[in-house]
């Protein structure tokens, strides 16, 4: 069965930081693409960064420079480490890693950047 868990999310102030984690189970961040998506109220579920399958990372225009996307194969963990976060930044944040023709999601956590 497959599992993944979100933490880190909370409210920070403009500027400020956060680290975002993904605990995988039943599944291996180490031969797949994962990637972290966002989502607000009344919009579609967006991609923010993810790796490609050669390991390669890939980000938004919005969070290039800022985001960087990482994995630490041993633990199974999926980060995405969040500076200079802006009040356009919030959004509920999950991971994803696509298996074969499915797609399996952690259940979100809320960022929030406001003053």
């Amino acid at each position: 069965q497959v599992q993944l868990v979100e933490s880190g999310g909370g409210l920070v102030q403009p500027g400020g930081s956060l680290r975002l984690s993904c605990a995988a189970s039943g599944i291996s961040f180490s031969f797949n693409a994962p990637g972290w998506y966002r989502q607000t109220p009344g919009k579609q579920r967006e991609l923010v960064a993810r790796f490609t399958l050669s390991g390669r990372t890939y980000y938004i225009d919005s969070v290039e420079g800022r985001f960087t996307i990482s994995r630490d194969n041993a633990k199974n963990t999926l980060y995405l480490q969040m500076n200079s976060l802006k009040p356009e930044d919030t959004a509920v944040y999950y991971c994803k890693v696509p298996k074969g023709t499915t797609d399996y999601w952690g259940q979100g956590t809320q960022v929030t950047v406001s003053s």
